[in-house]
C-alpha cells in the first residue's frame, strides 16, 4: 500500500502538460440524487424505494445497463420481473433519470480550458435514459465544446475496465501520458493511471484548477 502510494505520488510529480482533458460526468459536471430516483420509480411502479434500490444497485441491474450488457427494454423487463410490478417503460425511464443538477462550480474550469485551446471530453459510466435526460434538459454545457464524449453503454465497457480507457485514448488522439482525467471515484482514477493516463480524484473545482496548474495549464481562475 505504501509503495503504491509512493509510485502514484512520483507519477504526479513528473506529470507532463496535458494535451487532452477528460471529465467524469456524475459528481464532476452534474450531481445526482439516487434516492430521489428510487422514490420516483416507486411512485410509477408501486414497489418500495428500498426494494428498487436492491434490484437496481445491489443486484447489478444498473451496472449491466451502464456496461451495455442490456438496453432499457431489457432492463425494464428484468426489473418488472424481479419487483413483481407492471409499469410503462418510458414513464419508469423518466422517473429513474430525473435526478441530475448542474455543478455550476465546474463550468469556469471547462470554459477556461476551451479558452486556452485545450481539447476536452467526457468519459462516463452512464446509461441511455440518464444521458438522454441530461441532453434533453438543454444544459448549454452538454454537448457544448466537448470534442469527445465516451459513454460506457455505447462502447460496451465501463470504468475501471481498461477497454473504455483504450477507446477514450484512441479518440483523444494523443499519447496516453498526455491525457489528464478527473473522476470522483478513486477506483476509476486508479484504472486511468493503470492505462498510463495522468489522473486525479475530483473533490472540488478549486482542487481541479490547482491540479491543472501544477501540470502547466494556467486557467486564470
Amino acid at each position: 500500500m505504501l509503495r503504491d502510494h509512493w509510485k502514484a505520488a512520483a507519477g504526479r510529480r513528473h506529470a507532463m502538460r496535458p494535451e487532452f482533458v477528460y471529465f467524469d460526468l456524475g459528481n464532476v459536471i452534474f450531481s445526482f440524487d439516487r434516492p430521489r430516483s428510487f422514490r420516483q420509480m416507486a411512485a410509477v411502479c408501486g414497489a418500495s424505494a428500498a426494494a428498487i434500490e436492491q434490484v437496481v444497485m445491489a443486484d447489478g441491474l444498473q451496472e449491466a445497463l451502464e456496461r451495455g450488457a442490456c438496453d432499457w427494454p431489457g432492463f425494464h423487463a428484468e426489473f418488472s420481473h424481479r419487483t413483481g410490478t407492471t409499469s410503462d417503460p418510458e414513464a419508469l425511464a423518466r422517473a429513474a433519470s430525473d435526478m441530475f443538477a448542474l455543478k455550476v462550480e465546474t463550468l469556469p474550469v471547462i470554459a477556461a480550458l476551451e479558452r486556452i485551446g485545450c481539447p476536452i471530453g467526457i468519459l462516463s459510466n452512464t446509461c441511455g435514459p440518464h444521458w438522454r435526460q441530461i441532453v434533453e434538459s438543454r444544459y448549454a454545457v452538454v454537448p457544448g465544446g466537448f470534442r469527445e464524449i465516451v459513454l460506457s453503454h455505447e462502447v460496451g465497457a465501463a470504468k475501471p475496465a481498461g477497454a473504455i480507457f483504450a477507446e477514450a485514448a484512441r479518440r483523444a488522439r494523443v499519447p496516453a501520458e498526455r491525457i489528464f482525467f478527473c473522476d470522483d471515484t478513486p477506483g476509476h482514477v486508479a484504472g486511468a493511471r493503470e492505462a498510463g493516463w495522468d489522473a486525479e480524484v475530483f473533490a472540488s473545482a478549486a482542487g481541479l484548477v490547482d491540479a491543472l496548474a501544477r501540470r502547466g495549464l494556467n486557467l486564470g481562475l
